[in-house]
């Protein structure tokens, strides 16, 4: 079957090849005194090398790359004869039949209508328009778009380029062959599943898409593993193609040792936009029994969706729901809503919903949102979990003046509730004016300017001051700021690349406090002093707290670029704040004048190794506060990946206290088409051990997808699962679902 691309190139070229054709209906010295009755009277081309007609016979005759081009159809052959009496075409000698679906039929004999859509072929190969192949000893073609094949083969495997009599990986073997185009489908009865040509199954009917189809509904390929919690498990997923814009996935996953868990999955596109939405539900035991232990119903609800509204403005919504805290971990379902892998008790600490409105015009953008948050910690009071409804911020920017100087104003509201609990309602907005300027002698300064109004009315806000009280009202605050930033990149150039070592230095100004303790945190909290925030005006993350007072921040960096490739950059910063006071807690590096030391090294001297050391040092005696190595060594078919990281402070909001972590990978490709991926995350920390490993070994060519892995779960006791291990295997055959 080789001989299809060849041929495919007249597909290409036909265009060419028409235009030196000679039309029947119109060629005298052809069709003599009397003109051929038949199809072939209309609007059929045909070319050759020589063509002659016997009239007592009604025979016509074309000999030498003979073309015959029917509607969508075209006929190639080295001879063909038209019997224009019985309106038959007969074709023989490198016979192929090019369909309007780009399929290709070869054979050394045809034997067709007038019209090319019916009749019978010996020894049939076919080339799909997708490159798949099959071939039988006979075929029959009837005007319904029918193709009947006897004793077949089917494949979507290449043959192996220096021995085409080798097996395929795989192929269907099947007494009766039937290709219906009007279904898009392909029927096969007595049909044997070969693997390196060793039958492995055997089905009395079967059928699947033709290669044309890109969605049809059937049955997909199915997942089959074990772990120690449930057991074997075997999932078999059935696709329904409800409409062109439309589709839902259904998809039971079956277990030895907990019952079946249904899951699914809805997908639709419209004109402004598109939403899909995936859930799960399964009856089981929840972690708080029902007293008389009734069992009860357990799942999880995903969506996510985007819309036009009109060409400025979009619209949205994520939903992120499970019945209750423990669900998803011990399900393994992850933030796809599928079992994707087995990731049994690895998620997230909470799950958020919202629905949203953005829009933006010119230099002006505004974002609207409502959210409500789920805790997947069960120790959690779910009445203590806030909502946040809305959450609105508006974006301004104007013209840059002929100086380069511009105006910015940045409005931000905010509402919390929540049943048990403190309660905030915020409105801040800030203005501001800057100023990117660059001197004669290359020194960068940008100077700005802003003044920023913050108004809270808070409920139920613990006072620290009499224990068991609580604060209620107005609040706010008023905080102009200046900042000055200079910097001065130093170059020099030399035979093998460039060097740059750049000083920093920037001072800000703001009044000192402002941080009440009637202003609930809400959005500050997960604070962290490193390289990449030094030189940030606020560094806490959110507004509700802010960093005031005098304080000069300074660092330097220096870069080294090879001409052709390697990069190398090393920075190294402090921070000086004026006055001591307890913005910052003790342990984050910021609570005296002056900071910890930050930096970064980042090196690359190839595209085989890349390093990185991101540091937090203790300002006196230089002992390591913050700590993380990345490195990436090797080639593509080869590299291994690791991560560590450290934090040895003491205890501080929303940062642990104590982690070192050391994450490990390799990813190895032996051969054209299989990847290995292992994998090891352990604690380091004294008690610690091993946390995760997986091992996946995966195959993939142009005809078959087979991905398997072995993952150990040594602690999963945060999702209320005990350590586990599990194996799944997933095989997926190109074309059969």
């Amino acid at each position: 079957m080789d001989r299809g691309t060849s041929f495919l190139r007249v597909i290409g070229h036909r265009i060419i090849a028409i235009a030196t054709i000679v039309t029947f209906s119109m060629s005298d010295s052809i069709w003599a005194q009397s003109e051929p009755p038949g199809v072939l009277q209309d609007n059929v081309l045909m070319r050759a090398d020589s063509v002659t007609y016997d009239e007592d016979f009604g025979i016509i005759t074309a000999s030498g790359h003979v073309e015959i081009s029917h509607g969508e159809n075209i006929l190639l052959a080295d001879t063909i004869s038209y019997n224009r009496r019985d309106d038959i075409v007969i074709a023989t000698g490198n016979v192929a039949l090019l369909s309007a679906e780009d399929d290709v039929v070869f054979s050394n004999y045809m034997e067709l209508t007038g019209d090319l859509k019916s009749g019978t072929i010996r020894g049939i190969q076919i080339l799909f328009s997708d490159g798949s192949r099959a071939a039988g000893v006979s075929g029959r073609m009837t005007g319904d778009g029918r193709l009947k094949i006897r004793k077949a083969v089917y494949s979507p495997c290449e043959l192996c380029p220096e021995n085409h009599e080798k097996e395929p990986l795989w192929q269907i073997k099947s007494f009766r062959v039937i290709h219906d185009k009007s279904l898009k489908r392909i029927f096969y009865k007595d049909a044997f599943l070969e693997v390196f040509g060793v039958p492995v199954a055997y089905v009395p009917f079967f059928s699947h898409p033709d290669p044309s189809v890109v969605r049809k509904t059937g049955f997909l390929t199915p997942s089959m593993g074990r772990n120690s919690v449930f057991g074997l498990t075997y999932e078999q997923p059935f696709f329904f193609n409800i409409a062109p814009n439309r589709d839902a996935t259904f998809a039971p996953i079956i277990t030895s040792k907990d019952g079946v868990m249904l899951t699914g999955e809805y997908r639709e596109v419209r004109k402004h936009g598109e939403y899909k939405l995936n859930g799960s539900i399964t009856p089981a035991d929840r972690e708080r029994v029902d007293p008389q232990g009734i069992k009860e119903t357990r799942g999880h609800l995903f969506g996510v969706g985007e819309f036009t509204v009109n060409p400025r403005w979009l619209a949205g919504f994520n939903v992120n729901r499970a019945t209750d805290a423990t669900y998803l971990g011990r399900y393994g379902i992850g933030r796809d809503g599928y079992l994707a892998g087995y990731s049994f008790g690895r998620v997230d600490s909470h799950l958020t919903s919202q629905a949203y409105l953005m829009g933006s015009k010119a230099r002006n953008f505004s974002d609207l949102r409502i959210l409500s948050f789920q805790s997947l910690d069960s120790s959690v009071d779910r009445d203590t979990v806030p909502y946040v409804a809305p959450f609105g911020r508006y974006l301004f920017r104007s013209e840059p003046s002929v100086r380069g100087d511009y105006w910015s104003v940045d409005a931000d509201i905010r509402v919390i509730g929540r049943s048990v609990g403190a309660e905030s309602r915020r409105v801040s907005v800030k203005g501001g004016w800057r100023l990117p300027f660059t001197s004669t002698a290359g020194e960068v300064y940008d100077l700005t300017l802003s003044l920023r109004s913050d108004l809270y009315h808070v409920a139920d806000v613990a006072d620290p001051v009499n224990i068991g009280a609580t604060q209620n009202g107005f609040t706010g605050r008023l905080v102009p700021e200046t900042q000055v930033k200079w910097r001065y990149p130093f170059g020099r150039k030399f035979a093998s690349g460039a060097q740059i070592v750049e000083p920093i230095v920037q001072f800000i100004w703001g009044p000192n406090g402002g941080n009440s303790s009637k202003i609930p945190n809400e959005d500050s909290v997960a604070f962290e002093f490193d390289d990449i925030n030094l030189f940030s005006a606020n560094r806490f993350p959110g507004l509700d707290r802010y960093e005031g007072g005098a304080r000069l921040n300074y660092g330097i960096r220096t870069e080294l670029r090879g001409e052709t490739s390697g990069r190398s950059e090393v920075f190294f910063g402090q921070s000086y704040r004026a006055r001591e006071d307890d913005t910052f807690e003790v342990g984050t590096g910021l609570d005296q004048h002056f900071s910890d030391f930050v930096g970064r090294t980042i090196i690359t001297p190839t595209n085989y190794l890349n390093l990185s050391h991101r540091f937090r040092l203790d300002r006196k005696n230089f002992a390591i506060r913050r700590s993380s190595v990345g490195a990436l060594v090797g080639p593509g078919w080869l590299h291994g990946s690791l991560a560590y990281t450290k934090l040895s402070d003491g205890s501080t909001i929303g940062v642990p206290t104590s982690l070192e972590q050391v994450n490990l990978g390799i990813n190895y490709e032996p051969r054209k088409h299989w990847r290995l991926n292992v994998s090891h995350q352990r604690d380091l920390t004294e008690g610690g051990g091993g946390l995760f490993s997986s091992v996946g070994l995966v195959y993939q060519d142009e005809c078959v997808l087979i991905t398997t892995s072995l993952n150990r779960y040594f602690n999963a006791s945060n999702a209320g699962v005990p350590p586990l291990t599990d194996f799944f295997i997933r095989v997926t055959l190109r074309n059969l679902g």
